[in-house]
């Protein structure tokens, strides 16, 4: 009889144009669903475009990959839309969720507080991963927990979204701390 492995759902979140969508892709071992819908002018004076200026699409609904962890472990990741009109969608892809990873762009950190406050609120394990842009600040962990005043038990990863190993270490950094945390350590 073969291993049934656990489902483990994940959520992606953060602000607007940090590489959830890239994150997904990256690490997904399956072709990810993404609600992907061109910028329109709809959008222009309501979403925040600095630093982002060339971004050309974004997400409306959420983003869904999977990645096996182990045979034991099949991680289901669910990335959120990161503009603020559609955080009303944050709760329904927070149900059920083991942990999320907030990602953090150094060049735009006031977008990351609404994140880690929501998972905060509701109690949901997550680690910090600093996705390093170019041209990002090359802060130190100290000075991003420092920042974004984190409690000294959340981790913080620094990672290249487009890369799928770099990824995938978010994401292991991630399961190790939930299971900790359930454990009570």
């Amino acid at each position: 009889m073969g291993i049934i492995p656990t489902a483990v759902k994940i959520v992606v979140a953060g602000g607007f144009g940090v590489g959830k969508t890239t994150m997904v892709n990256s690490v997904s071992e399956i072709p990810p669903l993404r609600t992907e819908e061109v910028l329109t002018e709809a959008g222009v004076g309501v979403d925040d475009m600095a630093g982002i200026e060339g971004k050309e699409t974004t997400t409306v609904a959420l983003d869904f990959g999977r990645i096996t962890i182990s045979p034991r472990v099949v991680l289901y990741l669910f990335g959120t839309p990161g503009q603020n009109r559609f955080w009303f969608m944050w709760d329904e892809l927070a149900v059920g969720a083991l942990g999320a990873v907030v990602l953090v762009d150094t060049r735009r950190l006031d977008s990351s507080f609404p994140s880690i406050d929501f998972f905060e609120n509701r109690n949901i394990p997550f680690v910090v991963a600093v996705n390093r842009f170019e041209g990002g600040f090359p802060h130190t962990d100290a000075q991003v927990r420092q920042a974004l005043d984190l409690d000294p038990n959340v981790p913080i990863v620094s990672c290249d979204v487009r890369d799928r190993e770099s990824s995938k270490e978010v994401l292991i950094e991630l399961v190790q701390y939930t299971m900790d945390q359930l454990a009570g350590v």
